[in-house]
């Protein structure tokens, strides 16, 4: 090997074979020079490898990232149910009922199956297939709906644990926030969009019997199937349930705030109702952006929350392992729980952290904080019979085995109205002898003990009448009762 040249004219000789290499002459090159070419060619290699993965980084933006992260708790939702042609019925009179499908998205609010959706996706329903991103397909049943609020939860006996969607809030959106809309759109599973924010507190009315209050505003395309899905922010969490658009204008959708959505969840997720069980806690979420807090509003005497030693301001973080930030995790924590299994609660009080022995007990109904209201119209009476009789003019009786089978297969049961009182709040508002009285506000009417624990329970500010839902043969019909001047006959009348 021939020893180094000089600096001056390696550089020279390094141009001029450089040149023979470009002209494509290589037979003179000395092994220096070969060894220099090469050099410069890994030169740019590795500058054309490390442009190729900032690329990269920039295909990968916050969008992607976020829809990343919350797809496998997106569930495509497809639904059937049979409907008749009032034509064909009036013309043949032997009518044939057909096959109607629908579509929508739920979202993933517990690892057990548990998702959320519209009540309207899943609405007189027979046939619920739920698609996860995977593309496990499931049967889903109907465990909880809310009319008023537009929400219901279904649930899928999954093989596996499924991932749930994180949960952002809605108490600090800003508007021109950017959001991602995912969901079921005409059927094309998981479509993604984007847009902003457009508007805060939109009140929103679809129809005579549909109207919605503080909905947020977006222009992410929003169409068919995408109800029930998510509204993401770029963190990938949920803020949002996407519900309608507005007919006939350009990138107008709203969504229910997932603050107001949660609420509503924690009252379908009751263990009272789900479970038969008692906790005795009542709860208010605190959520102001980064804090996100439930605290112990009160307690009812002798329940278990009480016995655990839990107090009044208390700031529940954890069930077990679980951690807890709002009534829905607090009550999904509970769910299933057996009477009598011991867990740990670990409160915040104060400054200090407490780990408190808790386990539930079997539900009595009429445990909950009385409505004085009620008891005032039940004229001191402490027989259930009579409380129904004056508090909203019906008798009620178990349903006879004989009548089950007229109940649609998304209602567990009812109780039959074996009477009505003239004049009273349920002759008023429509309600008939032989009807089936399956619901009373959001909650299902299965015995006496539900409608008592119904009765239990406090109004929201500002509202004087039950929604009641009944079947008259095989119809279900809805309507109103007022509570609060009774003797005022309400417009409203039982309505499909």
């Amino acid at each position: 090997m021939p020893s180094a040249p000089s600096d001056a004219a390696s550089l020279r000789k390094g141009r001029t074979h450089l040149s023979f290499v470009n002209s494509g002459t290589r037979a003179d090159l000395p092994m220096t020079h070969r060894l220099l070419a090469f050099g410069l060619c890994c030169t740019v290699w590795l500058s054309s490898t490390t442009w190729l993965a900032a690329a990269d980084d920039l295909r990968e933006t916050a969008i992607v990232r976020a829809v990343k992260r919350a797809s496998p708790s997106v569930v495509n939702i497809n639904t059937e149910k049979s409907a008749i042609d009032r034509d064909a019925v009036f013309g043949s009179g032997n009518a044939k009922p057909r096959k109607v499908n629908g579509m929508g998205t739920g979202i993933v609010i517990d690892t057990r199956g548990y998702i959320v959706t519209n009540y309207h996706v899943v609405a007189d329903v027979e046939l619920i297939k739920a698609s996860l991103d995977d593309g496990a397909t499931y049967t889903a049943s109907v465990i909880a709906t809310d009319r008023e609020h537009d929400l219901a939860i279904i649930k899928v006996d999954a093989t596996r644990q499924l991932p749930v969607m994180p949960a952002g809030t809605s108490s600090d959106l800003m508007l021109a926030e950017p959001v991602i809309a995912v969901g079921n759109a005409f059927g094309y599973q998981s479509t993604v969009t984007s847009g902003i924010v457009s508007a805060l507190s939109r009140d929103v009315e679809v129809n005579e019997t549909q109207s919605y209050r503080n909905l947020i505003q977006t222009d992410a395309s929003i169409n068919p199937g995408n109800s029930g899905g998510p509204l993401l922010n770029m963190n990938g969490e949920v803020v949002g349930i996407n519900v309608a658009i507005r007919a006939g204008a350009q990138r107008i959708g709203f969504a229910i705030p997932i603050d107001d959505a949660r609420r509503v969840i924690a009252r379908m997720m009751s263990i009272e109702q789900l479970n038969q069980t008692f906790h005795g806690l009542e709860t208010k979420d605190v959520k102001q952006g980064s804090k996100r807090e439930l605290h112990v509003a009160g307690l009812a005497s002798d329940s278990p929350a009480a016995k655990a030693g839990m107090l009044q301001g208390d700031i529940v973080t954890k069930v077990g392992d679980r951690l807890i930030v709002d009534a829905a995790d607090w009550e999904l924590a509970l769910l299933g729980r057996p009477v009598g299994e011991l867990l740990e609660v670990t409160v915040r009080r104060g400054e200090k952290t407490e780990a408190l022995s808790f386990a539930v007990a079997p539900y009595v109904g009429g445990r909950s904080r009385m409505n004085t209201e009620f008891i005032a119209r039940a004229n001191n009476d402490n027989s259930e019979s009579e409380r129904f009789w004056n508090a909203l003019g019906v008798r009620l009786a178990p349903l006879p085995t004989e009548r089950v089978s007229t109940i649609p297969p998304k209602y567990r049961g009812g109780l039959l109205i074996t009477d009505v009182r003239g004049t009273s709040p349920a002759a008023l508002n429509g309600i008939r002898k032989d009807d089936i009285l399956v619901g009373l506000r959001d909650w299902e009417t299965l015995s006496s003990e539900n409608v008592t624990w119904i009765l239990n329970q406090n109004l929201p500010s500002g509202q004087n009448s039950l929604k009641f839902f009944v079947i008259r043969g095989r119809e279900t019909l809805y309507g109103y009762i007022q509570l609060v001047n009774s003797n005022t006959p309400n417009n409203t009348t039982a309505t499909r």
